[in-house]
């Protein structure tokens, strides 16, 4: 069985090291949940975007606000 050989310089490189075997899969889980919030956020702005598109110019608006009785 041929095992792989890494040099460790320092405490902290030994410490990072191990953080990085260890915590890996978390971390890649932590980063997909990430970036689907990421996605789910820009979804819910281009929405907003365009409701608020819609709302404050209707069709035939001279600019003025209108208020409604």
């Amino acid at each position: 069985m041929q095992m792989m050989q890494v040099r460790i310089r320092s405490v902290g490189a030994a410490l990072r090291f191990a953080e990085s075997v260890l915590l890996a899969p978390g971390q890649r889980h932590a980063r997909r949940n990430a970036w689907a919030a990421v996605c789910e956020n820009r979804a819910y702005a281009a929405d907003r975007r365009h409701g608020a598109l819609g709302a404050s110019n209707p069709a035939g608006s001279t600019g003025a606000r209108s208020v409604r009785q």
